[in-house]
């Protein structure tokens, strides 16, 4: 069997809440990842380290990467990521922020896929 016949295809959902102790430092660290990039165009790495700067939220998206979660992972290849930064109020004692059912993985779609 060729491997086309065989690869099946998974949506992997992560909701991450972050708490940011140092803005100075986030940005920071974005603007190192930036500036290592040789990818990005000149003409847009001015746009980038503007947005990195300005707000927190942007400079998390440029440092966290859905590929560097899953590169490590054998047998697996990413196929699409996408990703997104907002502010939140987050209170952990809140009903909003506990897990529910498909979050913690004990609904049906999950029980009859292991096997």
């Amino acid at each position: 069997m060729s491997e086309e016949e065989t690869s099946r295809f998974v949506r992997l959902r992560v909701e991450l809440v972050l708490e940011v102790h140092d803005d100075d430092e986030v940005a920071k660290a974005a603007l190192r990842r930036l500036a290592a990039d040789p990818e990005l165009p000149q003409e847009e790495r001015g746009q980038a380290e503007s947005a990195v700067t300005e707000d927190t939220a942007e400079a998390l998206a440029y440092l966290v990467d859905p590929f560097d979660l899953v590169s490590e992972v054998p047998g697996v290849e990413l196929q699409q990521a996408s990703w997104s930064t907002e502010w939140v109020e987050y209170d952990p004692d809140s009903p909003e922020w506990e897990l529910d059912e498909d979050d913690r993985g004990d609904g049906d779609e999950e029980e009859d896929g292991i096997g």
